[in-house]
């Protein structure tokens, strides 16, 4: 599992910022934690997953990039919604490689 230098956290997520971050790299059960990844496929601009799947066999050993974190799915669309709106901000479109290269350029 890596984690974007700029870990885009929800306003619930970030009370709990240091315990979530220390749970899901110790592959505990955290209920209502939910990850912004990367897409998995070319269709999607990011994915949200509940913290709950990373501790399923599929997933357990891939090497995950964490983009954001939040408590609820609701928080979780509300953060991915900020992610797109700064993504088409710096980028002028909906490019995820371009954004996290200018991200870490800054």
């Amino acid at each position: 599992m890596r984690w974007y230098s700029r870990l885009y956290v929800g306003e619930k997520a970030e009370k709990r910022r240091r315990l979530i971050v220390q749970g899901l790299r110790e592959n505990r059960l955290l209920p209502e934690v939910y990850v912004i990844t990367p897409p998995q496929n070319g269709n999607n601009v990011l994915d949200i997953y509940p913290s709950a799947m990373l501790i399923l066999p599929p997933y357990v050993n891939e090497d995950m990039l964490i983009l954001g974190i939040a408590v609820t799915y609701w928080e979780a669309l509300e953060v991915a919604r900020q992610m797109v709106e700064d993504m088409h901000r710096r980028t002028g479109g909906f490019c995820l490689k371009e954004f996290l290269v200018e991200s870490e350029a800054e």
